[in-house]
């Protein structure tokens, strides 16, 4: 890792090429983000294997695969409110977000989301330096006893089920997504384009496919109305700053993912908080680990998320004068991004025909899969995809397949 000074002040040469850096990342981010079931870590790492063919300054690439990760952590929430196809970090926020859009309320829905991911970006500006700080001192200490609290939030998500069938049925999906995740995490696979892993076909399978099963023979998007937001700005901020210091985890304690610090954001809002909370918070915590996880690097010398890895394994220096720009820059762009394309991209969604668009998107989402992961990787979809059903038939919330990464790391703290 380096941390270098920036004179783009004083080098408007030098200025205009790091912003045309930022704008492509911008672009890839945008790209990445609205398809449905890609992760920004694949971006990262396909970024990263093309870096040393690019003719370009190593920190204005770092900078690149930044700004990509932060507009992909904005945008990523459409085609989870347009078509319910989530990448890992927004998986919790599926079933409460397209309610939303299947009540006609997804334009408002993108605009709460947005919100939240502006909200955490500042949150995480202000406290990212005396978060670091105190998590230098206690992070073994944390780390300790995540596996006890993760196992304890996931039996809360089961017992405050409403009624017999959907505990039982939570219990099972929790169970059966728990022993995919035991079975299949630490799978190696192959595939024709490098970056993929397990988890795109697990959480595609899990929370991708069953919406698509539910949408063939659904009467597609319905009309949406109107753009205003029924939270108050206050309590908008306030969902994305829980989102925020969730997702701070992230950048802190080994094994815990963005999708995870989102269970536990999920864990922690009031039953009656209602949809839109989940949809900021969740918002929240995908976008806040960006900013967290750049100081842990710079304090702890470890990098915590997909995209500093692949950095880091690219030997790009990180230029944190740069980096904390270019990811203010995609924040500005995407927080307008996200309403711009999002309202477009429910029009679009909805004037198709279900069917062929549920087809459609499964047939997309196989072909990432085989060309990311390979034959395993396909095969790996379709047992996730039957465990992902199991919640709509048993009447009970979809949180319960993170078991897919909550009972491994649970598991951890009792096996050691």
């Amino acid at each position: 890792m380096e941390v270098i000074g920036v004179r783009i002040l004083a080098d408007p040469e030098s200025a205009a090429l790091a912003l045309a850096f930022v704008g492509g990342g911008i672009a890839l981010g945008t790209v990445s983000g609205l398809t449905p079931g890609l992760h920004v870590n694949t971006v990262a790492v396909i970024m990263a294997s093309l870096a040393p063919t690019i003719p370009a300054p190593p920190h204005l690439l770092g900078a690149s695969m930044l700004s990509a990760g932060v507009t992909h952590s904005f945008l990523d929430v459409v085609p989870t409110l347009a078509i319910g196809v989530p990448d890992a970090a927004m998986a919790v926020s599926a079933l409460p977000g397209h309610r939303l859009v299947m009540g006609g309320r997804g334009r408002e829905a993108l605009r709460i989301s947005a919100v939240g991911s502006a909200s955490a970006i500042a949150t995480a500006a202000v406290l990212g330096i005396p978060v670091t700080y105190v998590m230098r001192s206690v992070v073994t200490t944390l780390d300790s006893w995540i596996p006890a609290a993760i196992g304890a939030i996931a039996l809360f998500l089961v017992v405050t089920e409403h009624g017999y069938r959907a505990t039982v049925g939570g219990a099972l999906s929790l169970g059966a997504s728990g022993l995919l995740g035991i079975a299949f995490l630490d799978v190696t696979t192959g595939g024709l384009v490098p970056g993929g892993d397990t988890l795109l076909p697990l959480l595609s399978g899990l929370f991708g496919i069953p919406i698509l099963v539910h949408a063939y023979g659904g009467a597609g998007v319905p009309p949406q109305g109107g753009p205003t937001v029924a939270a108050s700005s206050e309590e908008t901020l306030g969902w994305g700053m829980v989102g925020a210091l969730s997702g701070s985890l992230v950048a802190y304690l080994p094994g815990v993912s963005a999708a995870v610090a989102a269970a536990m954001a999920f864990s922690v809002l009031p039953t009656t908080s209602g949809d839109r909370a989940f949809v900021a918070t969740v918002s929240g915590v995908n976008t806040s680990n960006t900013i967290f996880a750049l100081f842990a690097l710079v304090a702890l010398g470890t990098p915590r998320t997909g995209v500093l890895v692949a950095i880091e394994r690219a030997e790009l220096p990180v230029n944190l004068p740069l980096v904390l720009a270019s990811i203010v820059i995609a924040a500005a762009v995407s927080f307008v991004l996200v309403p711009v394309l999002g309202d477009r991209y429910l029009s679009l969604v909805g004037s198709v025909d279900p069917r062929r668009l549920s087809v459609a998107v499964a047939l997309l989402l196989a072909v990432l899969v085989g060309l990311f992961t390979g034959v395993p990787g396909i095969g790996i979809l379709g047992i996730a995809s039957a465990v992902g059903l199991f919640p709509v038939h048993f009447g009970a919330r979809r949180v319960h397949l993170m078991g897919v990464l909550l009972v491994p790391i649970a598991l951890r703290g009792i096996v050691g």
